[in-house]
């Protein structure tokens, strides 16, 4: 518990979670530029972690300049925040090895305690999507159910603009994921400070939900494509040259959380998924039922206790949030990573 409290106390969360006067608007620009650079630049980072971040965390073809300053004014005060839903940070431990030589290049081991940390480019991001929407609202397509489906050309003008505010968004998320490994780091420390010295090492950041440009082998043709990846992670197989080099044996590691009363998993990616669905995989267990539903038919106190009662601690800004998130709204992880593992798609 008294972990638990130091996480919360370090890094806000819920829809107001704000780390005010962290920085100040003239580094934004920076940030939206550099990503986790920018926090190894100044001190919230180690070059390690750098080296473990998907992209070496960030991507050359951001630019700051197409962010409208109502999306840099939402980030401002978000950045080292967790934010509402799903996202988490939670602490773990490892009870199973399922691949030795996976597990050894990964530092992992049984028994170890880990941290999984789940976010993502905060209001910033949001605020992105609905400025390029806003400038699609006049065109028209019949064939589309929902508006939110609309699309510009990758080449238009628009299309440009969006993947360069699209590549800053992440390296915000990427800025924002490092910010909060240091308030973890910090947080252990202030609890084991009279106790033992906590050495943190950064196993894997991987983005989700966006949409980047890669290659792959189609009918044995190479090509250059726009993969979107929503509600999946990416799973790339051994060799490919994107992964950070002390991965690049095993394949790409791929984070999977669970709910938080059910197991999370870490998996690699296969060749045969490339071949599959483009190096890709689930991205956690999925929703069974609505947040609305689970509303309206669970009761916060009534899991609170279940989950004491299994020893496992939360601390949420909403009771709300406890509801939304409950075990029960979500797929069993354990059958979801076994499929994945079935068809091919990754293993853990």
């Amino acid at each position: 518990r008294e972990l638990v409290e130091a996480l919360y106390r370090n890094i806000p969360s819920g829809v107001g979670g704000k780390k005010k006067k962290f920085i100040k608007m003239e580094d934004m620009d920076d940030v939206l530029m550099k990503g986790a650079v920018w926090a190894l630049e100044n001190g919230y980072a180690e070059k390690e972690d750098i080296m473990n971040c998907e992209e070496n965390g960030k991507v050359d073809y951001a630019d700051a300049s197409v962010i409208s300053q109502r999306a840099k004014k939402r980030g401002l005060d978000q950045l080292g925040t967790l934010g509402s839903g799903n996202h988490y940070v939670e602490i773990q431990a490892v009870e199973e090895i399922f691949d030795e030589e996976m597990a050894n290049i990964m530092g992992l081991f049984k028994g170890q305690i880990v941290i999984m940390i789940h976010t993502g480019s905060r209001g910033l991001g949001q605020q992105v999507a609905d400025d390029i929407m806003r400038e699609m609202k006049n065109e028209k397509n019949p064939n589309l159910y929902d508006n939110q489906l609309k699309s510009p050309k990758y080449n238009s003008e628009l299309g440009q603009k969006y993947l360069h505010a699209m590549g800053a968004a992440a390296n915000y998320a990427w800025c924002n994921r490092q910010i909060i490994t240091h308030s973890v780091r910090q947080a252990f420390n202030e609890v084991f400070e009279d106790r033992m010295e906590v050495q943190m090492h950064l196993i894997y950041d991987v983005a989700h939900n966006i949409a980047k440009i890669e290659k792959h082998n189609i009918d044995g043709v190479e090509k250059e494509l726009i993969v979107h990846r929503k509600g999946a992670t990416r799973a790339f197989g051994p060799g490919r040259e994107e992964i950070p080099e002390k991965y690049r044996s095993v394949g790409q590691p791929v984070l999977i959380g669970g709910s938080f009363g059910t197991s999370s998993y870490i998996l690699a990616g296969t060749n045969e998924g490339m071949n599959l669905a483009f190096g890709s995989t689930c991205h956690g267990a999925g929703r069974m039922i609505s947040r609305q539903k689970a509303l309206r038919n669970l009761d916060e106190k009534v899991i609170q206790r279940q989950m004491r009662s299994k020893g496992i601690e939360i601390k949420a800004a909403t009771k709300g949030t406890i509801i939304e998130e409950a075990p029960e709204t979500y797929k069993d992880v354990e059958q979801v990573v076994e499929a994945c593992e079935t068809v091919g798609a990754s293993r853990k």
